[in-house]
């Protein structure tokens, strides 16, 4: 199986924003404090996170290669 590129790198890029909103979150309990849900509610929100900057990315990548941005 195939994958195109413009989806692996909305994938990629999708994953990127995902675990560097947990390393955020996961510094933000360290250095000031617990927060009001635990480890799968973050797990959750990183993977909302994820698909969030994977659908943005997919959406808009043509776009900026068009206008020779990349």
């Amino acid at each position: 199986m195939s994958v195109r590129p413009r989806t692996k790198s909305a994938l990629l890029w999708g994953a990127i924003g995902c675990f560097s909103f947990l390393v955020v979150l996961q510094t933000y309990r360290l250095l000031v404090g617990p927060l009001s849900f635990g480890v799968l509610g973050s797990l959750g929100v990183g993977v909302v996170v994820g698909v969030v900057v994977s659908g943005v990315t997919y959406a808009t990548e043509r776009r900026i290669a068009e206008k020779g941005r990349t």
